[in-house]
């Protein structure tokens, strides 16, 4: 297996970039990876300061948005008038339609929800990933458990670099950045939404952990996407169907 960096690298890479500017790691990704480098984002609230710095650094970075036919209609308008505002480029990811047919047809998310993300976002995301060298996430250390170990840069086991602008942000962190941009917001925020998924995955929370309103009842608290999951390799996709 070859590496895009060397853990020596990540190490010193790390150190340089905790705590800094998410501006600096963003513009280093940029000159170091493109064009084999893109962002993702699910386009909700605590998306908008790394869209906004994306838009700001490097706009060049292409945006990868999963459309799981799930999303609630605001969330496709928000991303819409992000994309417009902010100069962003974004391309559209979708799962394969007849898995998704089948996912539908069996209400998968009631079901086996963490099949029914494989099926909607794990599998696509690994196929438009699969080229890259390495990709932008807007995660955070205070978000789950899982990410509390994450670093500014990740090494990934199949070689791919993982780029954590924000993973030393805070919710506080994230709203001050909003207002001192003066940064539009989800429009189902004020319903407590805190944090948006899949319409039949998010119910609204008020107060409290930002995603206890995701898969609320069923202990799952990732997708899979920041997880070991995503990180296996994309020929693994037929292991399990709906």
């Amino acid at each position: 297996m070859s590496f895009i960096l060397s853990p020596d690298e990540v190490g010193s890479l790390n150190a340089r970039f905790e705590g800094a500017d998410p501006a600096d790691s963003l513009a280093w990704a940029a000159e170091r990876f493109m064009p084999r480098l893109a962002a993702t984002s699910s386009f909700q609230t605590q998306s908008v300061p790394l869209l906004h710095l994306i838009g700001q650094v490097c706009p060049q970075v292409p945006v990868l948005f999963l459309d799981t036919g799930y999303h609630f209609p605001e969330t496709l308008a928000f991303r819409d008038e992000l994309i417009a505002r902010f100069g962003l480029t974004v391309r559209v990811i979708q799962p394969d339609p007849a898995r998704a047919a089948a996912a539908r047809q069996e209400a998968l998310y009631r079901r086996d929800p963490d099949l029914c993300c494989q099926v909607h976002k794990v599998l696509p995301m690994q196929r438009a990933l699969r080229d890259l060298d390495a990709w932008i996430s807007g995660i955070r250390r205070d978000q789950t458990s899982a990410r509390a170990g994450a670093g500014v840069i990740e090494l990934l086991p199949e070689g791919q670099v993982k780029i954590n602008p924000l993973v030393t942000w805070t919710r506080e962190d994230i709203w001050r950045y909003i207002h001192q941009h003066d940064l539009p917001v989800h429009p189902l925020l004020a319903q407590g939404y805190l944090s948006i998924g899949c319409a039949p995955c998010t119910v609204p929370v008020f107060g409290g952990d930002e995603r206890s309103g995701r898969w609320a009842g069923t202990g799952k608290t990732e997708c899979g996407l920041h997880t070991a999951a995503l990180q296996q390799s994309a020929d693994s996709d037929t292991e399990r169907s709906p």
